[in-house]
C-alpha cells in the first residue's frame, strides 16, 4: 500500500494512473471512491486510503454510486505480488468460494487456510471471504448497470445461491435494494446522500 501523502496527492490531482491502485474512504459519509471520482473533493482530514475495495468495505464503507468502484481496473494489489495470491484470486473470480470454503481453496494452492488468510491481509487488507463477497457484488452491480437481465438472473450469475442472500448482501452494502439501483441507472445519477459536497 502506498503512503498517505502519495495517495492524497494523486486524489487531489484525480490522477488516472492511480485508478484501481487505491480507494479513498471518507469518514463523514462512509462512502469509498476511486481517486478519479469527479465530485467535490473531501477535506484531507476526513479521508483514509485502502489497497482494495474489499478492504474499504471490510472497514464499513459503501461504494460510491457516481464513480462506480466496481468498474475500476484491477491494480497490482489485486493481481498480487505473490504467485499464490494471484492464483487464489483467479480461482475466487471463477467462483470457487461459491462452492467450497477457504480451507479447500488453500488446499488447492498447497498451503494452509491461515497462511492464505495472512497473505490476503498483507496484500489486500481483507480476508478471502470478504474479497469473494466484494467480487460477487461488483459483478452484480455491473450487470445491473450494463444489462437488462432480470434481478434473479443477475443474482445467480454473480454467484449468489439465492435471491434472498443477494438482496440482503446488496442492501447491506449499498443501503438500498438492487431494484432501486436499476431505477437510478439513467445517465446523471448522483450519490444519494453520496454527494461528497457534504463531506467537507
Amino acid at each position: 500500500m502506498l503512503d498517505f501523502e502519495t495517495c492524497n496527492a494523486a486524489r487531489l490531482r484525480r490522477d488516472p494512473a492511480f485508478d484501481g491502485v487505491f480507494f479513498t474512504a471518507v469518514a463523514t459519509t462512509w462512502i469509498y471512491c476511486r481517486p478519479v471520482c469527479p465530485v467535490k473533493q473531501p477535506l484531507t482530514k476526513n479521508v483514509a486510503y485502502y489497497p482494495s475495495a474489499a478492504a474499504a468495505e471490510r472497514a464499513g464503507y459503501r461504494p460510491c454510486l457516481r464513480c462506480r468502484p466496481e468498474t475500476a481496473p484491477f491494480c497490482p494489489a489485486w493481481n498480487g505480488t505473490k504467485t499464490t495470491v494471484e492464483r487464489a484470486l483467479k480461482l475466487i473470480e471463477g467462483g470457487v468460494l461459491d462452492d467450497v470454503g477457504v480451507e479447500d481453496l488453500a488446499a488447492r494452492l498447497g498451503i494452509g487456510g491461515r497462511h492464505l488468510s495472512r497473505l490476503f491481509q498483507r496484500h489486500l487488507g481483507a480476508s478471502p471471504l470478504q474479497v469473494a463477497k466484494t467480487i460477487r457484488l461488483q459483478k452484480a452491480k455491473r450487470l445491473l448497470n450494463d444489462t437488462n437481465l432480470q434481478i434473479t438472473e443477475i443474482a445467480y450469475r454473480a454467484g449468489f445461491k439465492s435471491l434472498r442472500r443477494f438482496n440482503a448482501a446488496f442492501a447491506d452494502l449499498y443501503k438500498r435494494p438492487p431494484s432501486e439501483i436499476r431505477r437510478r441507472r439513467p445517465r446523471n445519477s448522483n450519490h444519494e446522500g453520496d454527494s461528497h459536497g457534504a463531506r467537507a
